[in-house]
């Protein structure tokens, strides 16, 4: 008889230009898919050009879907806390606006109790105040085609170069 797969999970996490996290999230054992997205704003159908505006209040994110049996989002977390600098608001290095903030999106209850011990134990790692935003998922959307896989297509582009790939470095 063999193994039935487990039902896979999602994590909505924004840590900076979605280009970072989606490269350093596909690499982890566990995670089938991470798709770079739109959240966390008020305009319906925003496209990387009006989300760069700062106008539309969403935040450049990452939906991973992951094997909860082989990643926990705890554990999730706690890359998510090394792969991006929670105590800048509204930036990571020289990304800035409010589409680059630091911002944990929940799926349910569980995922919003584990996210503030996550937020807690991360205040006592960095020096600075943590701001990271903690709040419901209310919709993805999806990024276009040109943006997936981002680091993976374009290794030579010169922010892979300069900016990814010292990030994934460090894992």
């Amino acid at each position: 008889m063999s193994e039935q797969p487990s039902t896979l999970d999602k994590a909505t996490l924004g840590g900076g230009c979605f280009w970072c996290i989606e490269a350093i999230f596909e690499q982890l054992d566990g995670v089938q898919e991470a798709v770079s997205g739109y959240a966390g704003g008020t305009v319906e159908n925003p496209t990387y050009e009006s989300v760069c505006t700062g106008q539309t209040g969403h935040a450049e994110v990452v939906q991973i879907h992951f094997d909860p049996d082989r990643a926990s989002y705890k554990q999730l977390l706690e890359v998510f806390f090394k792969a991006h600098d929670p105590t800048t608001l509204n930036r990571q290095g020289g990304d800035t606006g409010t589409q680059y903030r630091s911002i944990i999106l929940y799926h349910d209850d569980d995922q919003k109790a584990a996210a503030e011990k996550a937020i807690a134990k991360a205040s006592t790692i960095w020096p600075d105040p943590v701001v990271t935003e903690l709040a419901p998922l209310d919709t993805f959307h999806e990024a276009e085609v040109k943006h997936q896989d981002y680091y993976r297509n374009n290794p030579g582009a010169p922010y892979c170069v300069a900016v990814i790939a010292p990030k994934l470095g460090k894992f």
